[in-house]
């Protein structure tokens, strides 16, 4: 059909006067042909002649372009040839190609047909005339109505797409007799798809369109194979024209070709068919056939024409010939038989969207939608969308992946209009296949939204009414804007509930989703220790080693230290890193994940009263003064030692309640008598021991006398000097008068205090409780890690787990009239047919990225979500099949995805960008899995 072309020539003249542009097309053509090549050319030259409208002298050098005039038989199309085109015409879009026609038996074609894949189809009568066996005429008259009960032979005209969806659909149907798998060799279908040159022309005579097979067009025994099957013995003969590509040469009894044209009428045009699935009709049927057969009388063997793999490879006629070689018709190449076993080309860091695109392209309901006609449902006027060029180039790009070949295909197209609708995925850094998967599930929804015009609905109040009643309204309100084959096929709904924790109001949405991102609870867990002060001087420190899971988060180690000190119901713990003797940070976000907590730090822990947040909170700083080089000379410098103390204060106070709150929480570290005279004993080594007995006994005698003394001594204002620390934390014109008080302005009310020790209370004060803290965590030497496992259900149950929002994530509560810190729960209330569950396998901070190796243990068959749906459709099922992940292996700073894909046969294959090779199912359960693709599956 291709072959009734003109090569066209034209130019391109700007007349730079009066910005005219001036088109010149050799050679001349009818009125009727200039208007149509005109109205086409319209759109294609939009974008070139804005070249010669610039100031660029670069866009006049060549202008004489080429342009293919190709009335095909959907429509005349024009194809301009320019460096674009030819840059990407092995790329994914080609919208002008016209599809390769498959002719098959009626019969095979329609088994695997569904009530969704309905197609329209024109039904011709043939005649049969042999012409002294050197050719073959088929005489094709439209016929209106079908006849029932129809005895004679029945073939199928179909495009490409349509032959691999049924093509695949017949493999996954023979996989139920894998008992006779062994029977299936490459050599029954090797004679299964063969190509024909055949030539078609319009008899006006008889008002019929004429199919002539010539021996000079083919080989010896394709033309054989031709007479068998339209042989004038077999009659009558009808064919199904599913291609719509005769519509536009013969419909109502007349030709839609321009009838000024001279010439056209007779002129012929040669067309390659390709015949698949006629083993049954030939002559001296191999013996396995009729095996098969007699094991399975429901299938002729005309079913088996499809492409069964042995060893991971079929042999197949090549259906790709060109005008060059389509006299070697009959050549055999191994693997083109592979449908669906192509692997994409890596552009550059692109293995995380070719892991995404082969989980896609091997879902079964996008599979048959895109071989089918899913360019009925493109929206071009949606301003959400790419106009269907997202689309489009998915489609074309997914046809190229499940055609028959064995080369691996250059998605350059395809991610050039991704990066049109994403730009984030432009250029070539390495990306998020599941962030990938999520905008292209988004484009390609909003390209393919049957709603062209989406309806305001207004919110109806939902209090008092039964979720089950809520839940469809929503759902019901999200389809009247949301109608695709994604949301079809990838959408569910859960339901979402807050609750205020101060008037206990209760917010119940339903909100659709597209995958769940479940996350990995820690199932290893991590012993961490802790130091745990009072700011009431009560009591000394005192150390607790608690344990947490590995991968929790600061609520988690909270509630197990307030666990492990006996911690009392009107007080909190504020946790704290202490680093050289200050406060480095508070681990203020109950939701900060431990991993941020390294082995090496130091951690403390202050016991404060509830209700503290609106009080002033003042940071003791210990100082000491120390001999040490500074500017070349030794001098007394301050310098710090520790573990800072904390206390409250009123929001008013001055110099004097600040050294009273100091003296409360430092007296637990006063020594009793006994242990100062311990520390002086260096200082009286000379004195007579008698005089130190009688000391000694006078302080025993005179205990309660001594320990006023002793505190009276410690409360002097020479002891004790508080300072407030400047920028460049110098000491000079700080000091802290005891009458003038201090103001602390803005939220919150946060005071450090720098106080600096006399020698004197330096002895008076046990400072070896103050400078112990140990480390969070001492590994032992050689101390090796277990592996981390946890199963898919566990992180079903963490995902629906009832917690507080975060800080940022504020609730606005209607009763409260302001932002609260909501408990929320998930549940989930409607499964899609395609469920995406993605695993959160990287988490960030704003120091810290990291990624879990957990190993998850997911079922490959079962996985059954009948406990975790709260709202059971009795109708659908909750079982679902494992068939495809995208792996990612490496850490955070780089890596490489690859994808495991389950076909029909029943095997699992690796997708490693070009790579496709066989795995067993064994060796697909590893620590690399980030995205499960599961489909559902009957109740067993």
């Amino acid at each position: 059909m291709t072959r009734l072309s003109e090569k066209l020539r034209l130019s391109l003249f700007l007349y730079k006067p009066t910005r005219f542009l001036s088109l010149n097309l050799l050679p001349n053509l009818s009125l009727s042909s200039t208007l149509h090549l005109c109205k086409s050319l319209t759109r294609a030259l939009a974008s070139k002649t804005l070249a010669f409208f610039s100031s660029s002298s670069s866009a006049m050098d060549d202008p004489y372009w080429d342009l293919d005039f190709r009335p095909s038989f959907r429509s005349q199309r024009l194809r301009l040839h320019d460096d674009y085109d030819d840059d990407c015409s092995n790329d994914d879009v080609s919208h002008n190609a016209v599809d390769k026609l498959y002719l098959v038996p009626y019969r095979w074609w329609k088994e695997v047909q569904t009530e969704d894949d309905q197609m329209g189809g024109v039904l011709y009568t043939a005649s049969t005339d042999d012409d002294a066996g050197s050719e073959i005429f088929l005489n094709l008259k439209k016929k209106d109505v079908a006849e029932e009960g129809f005895s004679g032979r029945e073939y199928a005209l179909v495009p490409e797409p349509t032959w691999c969806r049924a093509l695949r659909r017949h493999n996954d149907f023979y996989t139920a007799a894998k008992d006779n798998v062994s029977l299936f060799g490459a050599e029954i279908f090797l004679k299964d798809v063969f190509s024909l040159q055949i030539r078609l022309f319009v008899s006006w005579e008889t008002n019929s369109l004429v199919v002539k097979i010539s021996q000079k067009d083919n080989t010896v025994d394709s033309y054989k194979r031709a007479c068998n099957i339209f042989s004038s013995e077999y009659v009558p003969l009808h064919i199904w024209d599913f291609s719509g590509q005769t519509t536009q040469i013969f419909m109502n009894d007349s030709i839609n070709l321009p009838n000024d044209i001279p010439g056209q009428l007779n002129k012929e045009i040669l067309l390659e068919l390709r015949l698949h699935g006629f083993s049954d009709y030939m002559k001296g049927r191999d013996w396995r056939s009729d095996e098969v057969a007699d094991k399975h009388p429901s299938m002729d063997s005309s079913t088996y024409g499809g492409s069964m793999k042995m060893n991971g490879s079929t042999d197949y006629v090549n259906p790709y010939l060109t005008p060059t070689n389509s006299l070697q018709s009959g050549t055999i190449y191994r693997g083109a038989g592979s449908l669906g076993l192509i692997g994409l080309e890596n552009l550059g860091n692109t293995c995380f969207m070719n892991s995404a695109i082969q989980c896609l392209v091997h879902t079964p309901k996008l599979v048959d939608y895109f071989l089918g006609d899913y360019r009925k449902d493109i929206n071009y006027s949606n301003p959400l969308g790419m106009k269907g060029e997202l689309a489009l180039a998915f489609g074309e790009l997914l046809r190229k992946l499940w055609a028959p070949g064995a080369k691996p295909v250059a998605p350059r197209m395809f991610k050039l209009k991704l990066a049109s609708f994403a730009p984030q995925f432009s250029g070539y850094n390495q990306h998020d296949s599941q962030e990938l998967l999520a905008f292209l599930l988004d484009g390609l929804h909003e390209d393919l939204n049957r709603v062209k015009c989406k309806p305001y609905i207004e919110a109806q109040d939902v209090e008092g009414r039964p979720d089950e009643e809520v839940g469809e309204e929503y759902w019901q309100n999200h389809l009247a804007r949301n109608d695709s084959i994604i949301v079809d096929v990838c959408q569910g709904q859960y339901r979402s509930k807050l609750v205020c924790p101060v008037c206990n109001k209760v917010s119940v949405t339903f909100d659709p989703f597209m995958y769940l991102s479940l996350p990995l609870p820690s199932t290893t867990m991590r012993t961490m220790t802790l130091t745990v002060l009072s700011t009431d001087g009560t009591a000394l420190p005192c150390t607790f080693t608690v344990t947490v899971p590995k991968s929790g988060r600061s609520l988690d180690l909270t509630n197990a230290l307030s666990a492990a000190c006996s911690l009392r119901d009107d007080e909190t713990l504020m946790l704290a890193e202490v680093y050289k003797c200050r406060i480095f940070r508070l681990l203020e976000d109950p939701f900060d994940s431990l991993d941020l907590i390294r082995d090496g730090d130091r951690l403390v822990a202050y016991r404060l009263p509830k209700g503290c947040e609106t009080s002033l909170l003042v940071t003791f700083i210990h100082q000491q003064m120390d001999m040490c080089h500074n500017n070349g000379e030794m001098r007394l410098v301050p310098q710090v030692f520790g573990i800072p103390l904390v206390a409250t204060l009123p929001d008013v106070c001055n110099g004097s309640d600040i050294r009273n709150a100091f003296l409360k929480v430092l007296n637990p570290y006063l020594m009793s008598p006994g242990d100062v005279l311990n520390i002086f004993d260096d200082d009286f080594a000379n004195e007579d021991s008698n005089a130190t007995t009688t000391t000694t006994t006078t302080i025993m005698d005179n205990d309660a006398d001594s320990d006023r003394e002793s505190r009276d001594e410690a409360n002097s204002d020479t002891d004790f000097q508080f300072y407030l620390p400047d920028a460049k934390e110098a000491i000079e014109d700080t000091l802290i008068e005891m009458n003038e008080p201090i103001v602390v302005s803005g939220l919150p009310k946060r005071l450090e205090v720098l106080v600096l020790w006399s020698d004197n209370m330096t002895k008076k004060y046990d400072t070896c409780l103050l400078n112990t803290l140990p480390e969070v965590f001492k590994p032992q030497v050689f101390m090796r890690e277990p592996e981390e496992s946890v199963s898919l259900y566990k992180c079903l149950k963490a995902f629906m787990k009832e917690e507080p929002l975060g800080p940022e994530d504020m609730w606005y509560c209607p009763i409260c009239k302001k932002p609260q810190q909501a408990s929320k729960k998930l549940d989930l209330w409607r499964l899609p047919e395609i469920l995406v569950i993605h695993l959160k396998r990287f988490s960030y901070s704003n120091l810290f990225k990291n990624k879990l190796e957990t190993f998850v243990d997911f079922p490959i068959y079962g996985l059954d979500f009948s406990p975790y749906i709260s709202h059971r459709n009795s109708q659908l099922s909750c079982q679902y099949m494992l068939y495809a992940i995208s792996n990612h292996y490496g850490g955070m700073g780089g890596g490489h995805y690859t994808a495991f894909v389950h076909l029909g046969n029943g095997l699992w294959y690796e997708f490693d960008d070009e790579k496709v090779l066989p795995v067993g199912q064994e060796r697909i359960r590893t620590s690399a899995a980030y995205v499960l693709f599961y489909r559902r599956v009957p109740d067993i």
